[in-house]
């Protein structure tokens, strides 16, 4: 089979997804932009092994099958639509400042929500599927395993919870404007136009898969989300504007630690796809890209002081509990600190390894990052 053969196109895999649920109706077709241009990238950059370019078509195919499951459910359920949402807080951040310890032990209180693994990888019920979704949760137990299994080192790098908070990414994932996409592939035109793109239709789908996901959950009634992930940065704005009560909470670290560290979790998810990965070429373009979203971050800030909180990695390291109180403090949250206490000893147990990694393994030094931040640490030091 020819490489043109074996390429990724979009009608294929709208195609896919339709023939796979039985349904046709994807509401609007804005995404089909987004996915046409990550679809131009993966066919020129991004190198997929025969392996790699079949789970990426299975997993494409995946993602818009659950738009259509989307749509389906909405009309079924047109209720879902007066749900409720509010987001308390979007937990940013460079990738490798603390952002999931913080979002964790945030989340560990009763006082508040977050998005769970599980549901970020399957937020439909299945056909038949009872309450407890058990179809769901056993299949996320499955993927678990196996990503480990295709990435073992992964588990030093990232502690893996089937059943735990998880970033509420992975459901913008479906709309095709994600940061990880080039966070799994070697997709730099796609990731550089997303970062100009604008993200308003796609968060507002993810407050469509918040309302789904506390419609299915009653007992999320009430309680406002926590949510997390870097890839809000992109979008910083759009964040605010559509989330009218949420804030920013900012984690921050020396990007001289933190970008070189991200570029190993990429160079290590990258293998599961491709067998020609280049660590120096990831070192320098998340360098490159983190250093414009930063200098894009601090001019909302400066618009909209209020709307932020700050926590230093080097504080939540030694207090972790009583910064996690602090930050929910800000947001009208009351720490519960038994619950906060109870998830940082469980965090401890499984926590697996360590992560070794250094900058020169990806192009960098120490010197060249803390020049290219400097503008950065000398606002956040």
């Amino acid at each position: 089979m020819t490489a043109i053969a074996q390429a990724l196109r979009v009608d294929d895999l709208l195609d896919a997804a339709r023939s796979r649920t039985g349904l046709t109706e994807f509401g609007d077709e804005w995404f089909v932009e987004p996915l046409g241009v990550l679809v131009g990238s993966l066919n020129a950059e991004a190198k997929l092994s025969p392996l790699g370019l079949e789970l990426t078509r299975r997993r494409l195919t995946a993602l818009l099958a659950d738009r259509l499951r989307l749509r389906a459910l909405q009309r079924e359920h047109p209720e879902i639509a007066d749900v409720e949402v509010r987001v308390a807080a979007e937990i940013c951040g460079l990738p490798r400042t603390g952002s999931t310890l913080l979002h964790r032990l945030l989340a560990a209180s009763p006082g508040v929500t977050s998005t769970l693994s599980w549901e970020t990888s399957y937020p439909i019920p299945f056909p038949g599927e009872g309450p407890d979704a058990a179809e769901r949760k056993r299949r996320a137990q499955d993927r678990a395993k196996l990503f480990l299994q295709m990435s073992p080192e992964f588990a030093a790098i990232h502690t893996i919870e089937w059943d735990g908070p998880e970033e509420d990414v992975i459901l913008v994932d479906r709309s095709f404007l994600s940061m990880s996409y080039d966070s799994f592939y070697w997709v730099p035109t796609y990731g550089r136009w997303l970062r100009t793109a604008d993200q308003t239709i796609a968060y507002r789908e993810l407050r469509e898969w918040l309302q789904v996901l506390q419609w299915q959950d009653p007992g999320r009634a009430g309680k406002a989300w926590v949510l997390k992930s870097p890839h809000h940065l992109t979008a910083v704005d759009t964040v605010l504007d559509t989330f009218p009560d949420c804030k920013i909470v900012m984690t921050h670290r020396s990007p001289a630690a933190a970008v070189p560290s991200y570029a190993s979790m990429v160079a290590s998810i990258s293998a599961q796809y491709s067998d020609e990965v280049d660590p120096v070429a990831i070192g320098r373009y998340w360098s490159e890209l983190f250093s414009e979203t930063l200098r894009g971050f601090a001019a909302v800030r400066q618009r909209r002081p209020e709307r932020f909180v700050d926590v230093r990695f080097a504080s939540l390291l030694g207090d972790p509990v009583g910064e996690a109180s602090r930050v929910l403090g800000e947001l009208g949250v009351p720490p519960d600190v038994p619950s906060l206490e109870a998830y940082l000893a469980r965090n401890r147990e499984q926590r697996h390894g360590s992560h070794s990694y250094a900058p020169e393994d990806f192009g960098l030094s120490v010197d060249q990052l803390e020049r290219d931040f400097a503008f950065y640490e000398e606002v956040h030091r």
